[in-house]
C-alpha cells in the first residue's frame, strides 16, 4: 500500500507538468493577450481589445510608439523568452506563490479565497442533499423494483435531470423570485446587505433564504445520477445468492439488507465520496453564478479567461489540477477501506 502511494505521488510530478505546460502553451497563441487588451483599452478600442491571430501588437502608426509598448510588454512579463517565462513560473508556483491579477489587481490567492465561499456554499450544501437524498431514495427504489413508487420516482428524477440547470433556475426565478409570480426568494448575492448587524438566529435564517434557489437549481441534476448508481448497485447484490441463503436461515429482510447488502452494495457509492466532497468545496458554477449574481469561482474562471487574466487563470489551474489529481488517489484508497478485499498489493 505504500508503494502504491509512493507511485501515485510520483505519478502526479508529471501529470501536473504536462497539464501546465500545455496551458502555458495554448496561451502564447490565444489572440487579445494582457498587453493588447491594455492597448485596445487606451486606443478606445474597449474592454475586448480582442486582436486578430497573427496581428502584430506594434500600434506605432496610431499613435503608441514601440518604446511605449516595449515597456508595457516588461510590466507583464511579455519581454522574456517564452521558456523563461515557464520555468520562473514553475518555481513561484512550487511555493505556492500566483503573482497578481492582471485584472483585479490583487493577489490571487486573495482573489480566490474572497471568491470561495459562495462556491464552497452551493458545492457542500449540493453534496449534502444529494448524498442525503439518493442514499435513501435509492435503497428504497431497489427493494420495490417494478413497483409504482419506483416508476413514478424514476419519472420524476429523469425529468428534474433533463431539465438544464441554468432552465431550472430561470423558472424558479419566474415562479420565486418575483419574476411573474410569488416574490418569496432573494435573487441577489448569499446574504443580504444589512447581514453583519442581524441576530445569529437571524444570519442563519437570511443566509439560508438565499441560498434555497441556488442550491436547488444546482443539485436537481446530480439527484438522478447519484439515485440511479445506487438503485442499480443495491438491486445487484439483492439478487446474489448469499442473499437468498441469508433468508433461508430466518434473517428478516431488514437484517438482510442493513447487515449484508448495504455493506456491498454502498461501495460503489462512497467510493466517489472524496472525490466529489473536495470537489464541492472548490468548483462552481457558471450559469448558477450568472443567474443569481453570485461572484463565485465559476465565474471568476469565466471573466478571467475573457480578459486573458493569465495569473488567475494559469494559478487557479495549478492549485486546483493538485486537488484533483489528490482526490482521485483518495477514491483510489477508498475501495481499501471501505472493501478489504480489494488490494494495490500486486501493484507493488
Amino acid at each position: 500500500m505504500a508503494f502504491y502511494i509512493l507511485k501515485r505521488l510520483a505519478l502526479m510530478i508529471p501529470t501536473l507538468f504536462g497539464v501546465m505546460l500545455l496551458t502555458f502553451v495554448v496561451t502564447q497563441f490565444v489572440p487579445g493577450g494582457p498587453v493588447e487588451q491594455l492597448l485596445a483599452q487606451m486606443e478606445g478600442l474597449g474592454e475586448g481589445g480582442e486582436v486578430a491571430g497573427g496581428v502584430s501588437i506594434y500600434r506605432g502608426d496610431s499613435g503608441l510608439d514601440s518604446e511605449r509598448i516595449e515597456h508595457l510588454k516588461e510590466l507583464y512579463g511579455f519581454d522574456k523568452p517564452p521558456l523563461q517565462r515557464f520555468i520562473a513560473m514553475m518555481k513561484n508556483y512550487l511555493v505556492f506563490d500566483f503573482g497578481s491579477s492582471y485584472y483585479y489587481h490583487q493577489s490571487v490567492v486573495e482573489l480566490v479565497v474572497s471568491r470561495m465561499p459562495v462556491s464552497m456554499s452551493l458545492g457542500l450544501w449540493s453534496f449534502i442533499i444529494v448524498y442525503g437524498v439518493c442514499i435513501p431514495l435509492g435503497i428504497k427504489k431497489a427493494v420495490n423494483d417494478g413497483s409504482r413508487f419506483d416508476i413514478i420516482s424514476s419519472t420524476a428524477i429523469l425529468v428534474g435531470y433533463a431539465i438544464p440547470g441554468f432552465v431550472l433556475a430561470i423558472a424558479l426565478i419566474v415562479l420565486f423570485g418575483g419574476g411573474s409570480f410569488w416574490n418569496i426568494f432573494p435573487l441577489r448575492g448569499i446574504v443580504s446587505d444589512g447581514w453583519s448587524e442581524m441576530g445569529f438566529i437571524q444570519k442563519i435564517l437570511d443566509y439560508l433564504w438565499h441560498m434555497v434557489l441556488p442550491i436547488t437549481s444546482s443539485a436537481v441534476g446530480s439527484l438522478a445520477v447519484m439515485t440511479m448508481l445506487t438503485k442499480n448497485s443495491f438491486l445487484e447484490e439483492i439478487r446474489k445468492q448469499y442473499v437468498v441463503t441469508a433468508r433461508a436461515k430466518g434473517l428478516s429482510e431488514t437484517q438482510v439488507l442493513y447487515k449484508h447488502v448495504f455493506r456491498n452494495g454502498i461501495i460503489p457509492i462512497i467510493t466517489g465520496f472524496p472525490g466529489y466532497f473536495i470537489a464541492a468545496f472548490f468548483t462552481g458554477s457558471l450559469l448558477i453564478e450568472t443567474i443569481f449574481s453570485l461572484d463565485g469561482m465559476g465565474l471568476l474562471a469565466y471573466q478571467s479567461v475573457l480578459n486573458r487574466d493569465y495569473p488567475v487563470v494559469l494559478g487557479t489551474l495549478y492549485f486546483f489540477t493538485i486537488i484533483g489529481l489528490f482526490s482521485r488517489m483518495l477514491s483510489d484508497l477508498s475501495y481499501v477501506i471501505v472493501d478489504p478485499r480489494i488490494s494495490f498489493d500486486s501493484a507493488e
